[in-house]
This record gives structure tokens, C-alpha cells and sequence, in this order.
């Protein structure tokens, strides 16, 4: 790779709490100085004037979904990693749910090898059962060492007590979080969006608070009893699951928490006329709950900002709402989201903003070395321009598959370049 020389940008790293004008040099697939303007000298390297915009470190998801193996027809390895490419991410981290199950290290291994064609850096996440089934644990060591970074039985969550108990606890010895989807599913079938009044107007079954702050409180009382372990709530939505979080932290467990850009941004008016676009799980809540989270992004509690993004085909979606599937694409507007509505409006400052949407989810996850710009750290790098204003067009995404609530919505920010380990894997002239 010829070394790269991103010149003239105001560099924003949250790890080391650099916010200045700096040039930044690559080379080797690795940060090699961050210097300050004009004071690096690299004849033969490329030259990427980055004046006007701000240079960080790649975005990291650590909640995707990639479809591979066994969905190819929604996203593939490759197509999800060049939509993540366009939207700043240069670490993904791929749930288990495909087919067959995430549940062996041979399809973690599987998922990495080169032949995937991705674009940037994967790192699956297994599941935590077998065939995420809730019945039998997986072998934790086994596929720590083929690559997965967690476990998690992801949509389908583990009711047992027994069982979350036996995973959190061979998760612990192997120092692997527990990713939980917080939907206790015996309160909530045949649901497909928000328990309220305007389920009730549309004649739809609504999945009430209880079902997600519920399963919350109890996996932390059962970490209370694992030495050393670690609950990973996905996707909260919910006040009161929140609530239960911030207090469970107070308490020292170790906990930490994701909230998405749509449960930030939007509430289940959204939902309109059916439109099952905007039909996810958990479901779009309230204004009350979309406040929540919004404080909970401000004061702390909430360690990062993941997408959930699950693409879905269009025949797929074009059904009956209950009979839609739940989710939405999210990797190429989750940074303009963030900032249009954390930074703009809510005033958060950009290094957090940033914080949360790459060195915090690394740490979250414990990807050593990830969400920094330190000299020898991996050269993944975002460029943006942070004033830009520009309108998100689903057609245009590079995901195989294009269900999105955000179709022309306005963002702010808009990525310039991306480099994934010292590989320009995305670039907007």
C-alpha cells in the first residue's frame, strides 16, 4: 500500500482527547504520526487535503447484520461492508442469525476469510447456543479463538434462567460479553410495534415496556452472582430498561448498553399508514422513551451508538405490517443522523458524538487496538465534512437491499473518505 498523507484537517481523536489541526500519515496498514501542519515530511506518499473537514477514527458497529451465510438475496459479506465502507464504519461486528446459526468455529472462520470480499474488518459475534436454540451453550473457547468477539443468541433471547446464568458465566472465563436482546417473547407474540394508543387506532397488537425492561432486570440480577461477567444490553429502547442499566452500573456491575439512530431519532408516529419501513424490534416507542435515550446518550449511560443494521428484500417488507419482518438498513446514515440530531440539536460535542460511534463501542466489545488514532494503531480513518447538509437517497445505497424510514431525509456530515486498515476503501471527490 503506497502511505497516505491526510493533510490540513482538524483531527478529532476521543481516545487521547486531540481536537486540532493536524496531518495524519498512514503507511503499512497502520497510523504512522500525527503530526502538527507541515511538519511531516513523506515524499512518494498520496496526498488527501483534508481542509474544511474533520479526520477520525473509523466508525465501528458492533451490531450488524450481514446475511451470510444462507441470505445472499438480502446482503452479502461484501455488499454490507462497502455500504458500511460509504458510511464511514471500517469495523463491523456481524450478529449470528443467519443460516445456518453462527454457532460452530468454522462459519466464524468462514466469515473472514477473504473470499467474502469485504471491505473492511469484520468480526463475528456467535452464538451463544446452539442453532440459538437456549438449550445448549456453544463452545465459548472455541470460537473466542476462531475470531468471535461476544456471544449472543441475538432475536431469539434467552428466557431460561439456568441457562443465561451457565452463559454468562462460561462467557466470563473466556472474557467474552453476553449480548442480549431484551424481549421477554412470552409477553410479546404476534406483537409488531409499540404497546400504546396508536396500536390500539391501528388495530395492532403493541409490545408493552415490560417485555424489554423486564428481561433486563433480570440478567442483571443474574450477573450479580458471575465473578467478573459482563451483560451487553442490544438495542434498549426503553426508559425503564435504561433506568435498570444506570442503576446496575451505580452498583458496579459491568454493564453496557447500545441505543440505534432510528430509536434516537424517531418514535412509532412513524409508523404512519403502515409502513413497515419503519417496522423494527424493538419496536419505534414513544416520545417519552425517545427522550430516554437522548439523555442516556448525553449523561453517559449509554456506551455507543450501533445500527442494527438488517436488510430485508423488498417483497419482503411490501406486505401486511404484521406480516413484514422486523428491521432496517442503518450503516450509511448513521453518522449523518447522529450528528444532525445529537450534535445540532441536542448540542453534544462532535468528540462525543464521535466517542460513541467508535473508541466507546470498542471498548464496549474489547476490540484491542480499535477506535484510535494513537501512532500503531490500525490506519482506519474517517474523513468528513462536518457542515455539509446532504439528502439520503435509499436508492443510491451500496446494500443490496434498500428499507430504510430515512429515504430523503436531510443529514448532517457527510463522509469524504474512508480507510480501513491503510486501504482507501471509500472515496467522495
Amino acid at each position: 500500500m503506497k502511505p497516505l498523507l491526510i493533510r490540513g484537517g482538524r483531527v478529532v481523536d476521543p481516545e487521547s482527547g486531540l481536537d486540532a489541526p493536524r496531518d495524519v500519515l498512514l503507511r503499512d496498514g497502520k497510523i504512522a504520526a500525527i503530526e502538527n501542519p507541515g511538519q511531516i515530511k513523506a515524499p512518494g506518499a498520496e496526498v488527501f487535503n483534508a481542509k474544511g473537514l474533520v479526520v477520525a477514527t473509523g466508525l465501528i458497529d458492533i451490531h450488524v447484520h450481514l446475511r451470510e451465510p444462507g441470505q445472499g438475496y438480502k446482503e452479502t459479506i461484501a455488499s454490507g461492508t462497502a455500504a458500511a465502507a460509504a458510511g464511514g464504519f471500517t469495523t463491523v461486528c456481524a450478529m449470528p442469525n443467519t443460516i445456518p446459526v453462527n454457532d460452530t468455529p468454522e462459519i466464524t472462520r468462514w466469515m473472514q476469510t477473504s473470499e467474502r470480499g469485504a471491505s473492511i474488518r469484520v468480526f463475528p459475534i456467535a452464538a451463544a447456543t446452539r442453532g440459538s436454540m437456549g438449550e445448549i451453550l456453544t463452545e465459548y473457547s472455541a470460537l473466542k479463538e476462531a475470531g468471535a468477539v461476544a456471544v449472543t443468541d441475538d432475536g431469539r433471547p434467552i428466557l431460561g434462567d439456568a441457562i443465561m446464568l451457565e452463559a454468562l458465566r462460561a462467557a466470563a472465563q473466556q472474557g467474552l460479553p453476553v449480548i442480549q436482546h431484551a424481549e421477554d417473547t412470552r409477553l410479546t407474540g404476534g406483537c409488531s410495534m409499540n404497546a400504546g394508543a396508536l396500536a390500539f387506532r391501528l388495530g395492532l397488537r403493541g409490545m408493552p415496556v415490560e417485555a424489554e425492561s423486564g428481561l433486563v432486570e433480570r440478567d442483571i440480577s443474574l450477573l450479580r452472582k458471575v465473578k467478573n461477567g459482563h451483560l451487553h444490553v442490544a438495542h434498549l429502547s426503553t426508559a425503564k430498561a435504561l433506568d435498570a442499566v444506570r442503576d446496575a452500573r451505580r452498583q458496579g456491575l459491568h454493564v453496557t448498553c447500545e441505543v440505534t439512530p432510528h430509536h434516537f431519532a424517531l418514535t412509532e408516529e412513524r409508523i404512519g399508514r403502515y409502513d413497515t419501513d419503519a417496522k423494527m424490534n424493538p419496536p419505534l416507542r414513544g416520545e417519552s422513551d425517545r427522550a430516554a435515550m437522548i439523555e442516556g446518550l448525553l449523561d453517559g449511560t449509554v456506551d455507543a451508538i450501533a445500527t442494527d443494521h438488517a436488510p430485508h428484500a423488498a417483497h419482503e417488507k411490501e406486505q401486511e405490517f404484521d406480516r413484514a419482518p422486523n428491521g432496517i438498513t442503518g450503516l450509511e446514515t448513521a453518522l449523518g443522523l447522529s450528528l444532525q440530531v445529537l450534535h445540532v440539536r441536542y448540542k453534544m460535542p462532535m468528540a462525543k458524538v464521535l466517542a460513541l460511534l467508535s473508541s466507546r463501542p470498542a471498548r464496549a466489545l474489547g476490540l484491542t487496538g480499535r477506535g484510535s488514532l494513537a501512532p500503531g494503531s490500525p490506519a482506519d480513518v474517517l474523513v468528513f465534512d462536518p457542515r455539509e447538509k446532504w439528502a439520503f437517497r435509499a436508492a443510491d445505497s451500496r446494500s443490496k437491499s434498500k428499507n430504510t424510514p430515512f429515504d430523503g431525509w436531510e443529514m448532517q456530515g457527510r463522509v469524504r473518505l474512508t480507510v480501513s486498515e491503510g486501504r482507501t476503501v471509500f472515496r467522495r471527490d
